[in-house]
């Protein structure tokens, strides 16, 4: 799932054409989001990089974690699980008061939680955090929204999040199809798809139905962030740790401007719930 490429920087006017080509490809497995591309035609749409918007912090890899890590969704009563639920519910109550602090949409606020609480109660020794989640979802697609999509109630956005084709070209991965096009469109090559960017077989090994309706869809941000959550908590990692967390991002995309993005994302998520 996650690992992009391996950028010397991600901003820069003076070289902002190389990191159109080189900065947020995708390389083994989650990839950040470059072009929208729908069905078996894919249409270019104009670039847009998310993380080009986000600054990286200032800290060296490993050293620390973001704040907020055992902190948890929420403290009393502890919600359940429960994407997609709706009336009134701890969950969601939590999500709508973040929503406007953080500037992320309550229904992606309700899936990252959703993720944790989880994740939490099958791999509690992982320690996984809601803000981590959305640091990554922040970077991959904005919460859903690339290419000015909106995410609907349902937890879909409101037109498929698939990226650029994994064919070789600079910069790019080759990534030949394993998927026939079911995820991506595309039954030549793979692409990453949805709003945490899965790449087609990384999907097939940890795709996650957490809104219950009997199918993981990578498009769907719950299912999406809780597949995110598992990956990132594989073979026993502790994301807790600073060197579990690090690693567990680096997992996701092995570049240090990249994690150092996630890592301010998750820390300013996490000290704006406290």
């Amino acid at each position: 799932m996650a690992d992009t490429n391996t950028p010397v920087t991600r901003r820069g006017a003076g070289i902002l054409v190389r990191l159109l080509v080189v900065v947020l490809v995708m390389v083994v497995g989650v990839g950040v989001v470059w072009l929208v591309r729908v069905a078996a035609t894919p249409q270019a749409m104009p670039v847009e990089i998310p993380a080009l918007e986000v600054q990286a912090a200032p800290v060296e890899p490993g050293s620390v974690v973001p704040a907020g890590t055992d902190a948890g969704v929420a403290q009393q009563p502890p919600p359940r699980p429960q994407a997609g639920a709706s009336g009134a519910d701890v969950l969601r109550t939590w999500a709508e008061k973040l929503a406007g602090p953080t500037g992320v949409p309550a229904r992606a606020l309700m899936a990252y939680g959703n993720a944790e609480l989880v994740v939490r109660s099958t791999t509690p020794k992982c320690r996984l955090s809601w803000a981590t989640l959305a640091g990554i979802g922040r970077i991959e697609s904005n919460h859903g929204r690339y290419g000015g999509a909106t995410l609907g109630e349902d937890g879909r956005p409101s037109k498929p999040i698939i990226g650029v084709p994994l064919d070789g070209s600079p910069g790019v991965k080759a990534i030949s199809d394993t998927d026939g096009g079911m995820f991506d469109g595309d039954n030549q090559v793979d692409r990453a798809v949805g709003p945490m960017q899965f790449i087609p077989s990384t999907w097939k090994r940890w795709a996650s139905d957490a809104n219950l309706d009997g199918r993981g869809d990578p498009q769907q941000i719950d299912d999406a962030a809780l597949a995110a959550g598992r990956y990132l908590c594989a073979n026993g990692r502790d994301m807790g740790s600073a060197a579990g967390w690090w690693a567990g991002v680096f997992s996701y995309n092995n570049s240090v401007p990249y994690g150092q993005k996630v890592f301010g994302l998750a820390d300013g998520y996490a000290r704006t719930a406290a």
